[in-house]
């Protein structure tokens, strides 16, 4: 059995990919998770854990969010944290600007996981088309549920999330990658 490790930044990132990848991967591959308590605690201790990884036929993936950042310098900043660690083929993905993209790329999903049917009419608006270029996608989110909170939203969306209809570039970028790794062809 083949085992995909996540490397995460928060539990809400965990959350959202328990509710999603079982409804995407192969049932020969399980996905592990190994959590951290944000992106200096992933960046000092990621090194460490990925050698640290026994289980064998194991691939990895650092997934973090780019919030202000510049996305290649974090990339590029990761990657060269998994080549230290022995695994230069470990796959990086940045969220742009957070996770909450990936949900507001598929403002169907939301509409189904809050019960809300006229919330799925905001994907035909101008703003949503390319949500990783929104600044805060969390506001997006709570001007329409006021009381969203980060790890429910992504348990509750995700699970819900349609790859097909996502506009989130970089959550197709993801899910490109761990079908790639899981040996499911696109």
């Amino acid at each position: 059995m083949k085992t995909i490790v996540f490397l995460l930044e928060e539990p809400s990132a965990q959350d959202a990919l328990q509710s999603l990848l079982p409804a995407i991967l192969p049932p020969d591959v399980r996905p592990e998770y190994l959590l951290f308590e944000g992106k200096q605690d992933l960046e000092k201790r990621l090194v460490r854990r990925i050698r640290g990884w026994l289980t064998p036929d194991s691939v990895f993936v650092v997934l973090r969010d780019q919030d202000s950042g510049d996305c290649g310098v974090i990339k590029e900043k990761l990657t060269a944290l998994c080549r230290e660690a022995g695994k230069p083929e470990t796959v990086v993905r940045i969220a742009c600007r957070t996770l909450e993209s990936w949900f507001v790329g598929d403002w169907d999903s939301v509409s189904m996981a809050f019960n809300q049917p006229k919330l799925a009419s905001l994907k035909r608006k101008a703003i949503y088309q390319d949500p990783d270029r929104l600044g805060n996608p969390v506001i997006e989110l709570r001007k329409v549920i006021p009381d969203y909170q980060k790890r429910d939203g992504a348990r509750r969306i995700s699970q819900h999330l349609d790859p097909a209809r996502n506009r989130s570039r970089s959550f197709q970028v993801f899910i490109e990658a761990v079908m790639r790794l899981s040996g499911v062809e696109q």
